[in-house]
């Protein structure tokens, strides 16, 4: 038993990651300004074992206070997205970056840290060559950027793990339809039909429950993944925008797509990745983009409006 503290733990993957860390039997202290007025925790109330602390997390007190006498912190407060960023850019450094680097300096000595980074620093990748963690980081978006700068914090300030995280889709308490994979389900349910614009584009997947699992793992894994950071996706699904339409198409068959040159996506991410250094220590996801797919399909019989994203 673990005492653990998560900020950002009532957002898309800490509401699926405390609740299995409860499970679990770990002490689990939330910190979260609940920015978007979700009530993702209600369950988690139940358990003695659960502290929440409504809060900023750049708050030098409140951070101060929710580190005290933890074993392991995991920072997934965030301002999550470029478009979320580009609104707020503000918020975007001072969140992404700032909070993660108050956090390095608060905590004691032996507080172990697992991070969440995203691998979209890649950027446009290195054509048909698998991305590796040796690959450059070339970030487009503020997003991309302030979180490659808090893994370098992160890693410098040592007794650390970090994971670069491949696009998540699935359900969560706080759901999110705006992610691409749960945005083409979104609209193959109700639109049935999507225009794609650079749709040869390619990136990495996984499913949200598998992240949430990354960090147990790191957590049963620490000495030996100490000091490094770690791709982090489904090995099967390195995925084009029209190759993701056609698996959802196979299972929604009344869903139509066609390809058109109506945008350009300012996240740029074009690459495939390799997540072989965190398979050969033994981590294997357990849910299959399809499974997220007929899952998505009965999240969208319940759910229907703009609440769930981050703009």
């Amino acid at each position: 038993m673990a005492n653990i503290l998560v900020t950002g733990g009532a957002g898309y993957i800490g509401s699926v990651l405390v609740s299995m860390l409860l499970e679990a039997g770990h002490n689990v202290t939330v910190l979260d300004s609940f920015l978007y007025r979700q009530a993702s925790l209600l369950d988690c109330c139940k358990y003695d074992s659960f502290t929440v602390l409504n809060g900023d997390c750049r708050s030098e007190e409140t951070l101060k206070k929710a580190l005290y006498g933890k074993d392991y912190i995991l920072p997934l407060a965030a301002i999550v997205g470029f478009p979320a960023c580009d609104k707020d850019e503000t918020a975007a450094v001072s969140v992404n970056r700032g909070a993660v680097e108050l956090l390095l300096r608060l905590r004691e000595k032996g507080q172990r840290v697992i991070f969440p980074c995203t691998n979209s620093g890649y950027g446009l990748g290195q054509g048909q060559n698998y991305c590796t963690e040796d690959s450059p980081i070339s970030p487009i978006s503020l997003y991309g950027k302030t979180k490659m700068a808090a893994e370098k914090a992160v890693l410098e300030a040592g007794n650390s793990v970090t994971f670069r995280f491949a696009t998540l889709f699935g359900a969560s308490p706080r759901m999110r339809t705006d992610l691409l994979v749960n945005d083409f389900v979104y609209r193959a349910v109700f639109d049935r039909s999507l225009i794609v614009f650079e749709g040869n584009f390619k990136r990495n997947f996984l499913h949200v429950r598998d992240a949430a699992g990354a960090f147990i793992f790191a957590m049963e894994n620490f000495d030996k993944m100490n000091g490094q950071t770690y791709n982090c996706g489904l090995s099967s699904a390195n995925l084009s925008k029209l190759e993701l339409c056609e698996i959802i198409k196979s299972l929604i068959p009344s869903f139509q797509y066609i390809e058109a040159p109506v945008g350009v996506d300012p996240d740029k991410r074009d690459y495939i990745v390799s997540n072989e250094k965190i398979e050969a220590l033994g981590y294997k996801p357990s849910y299959s983009l399809e499974n997220g797919i007929t899952e998505l399909k009965k999240v969208y019989s319940i759910i229907k409006n703009s609440f769930y994203g981050n703009v």
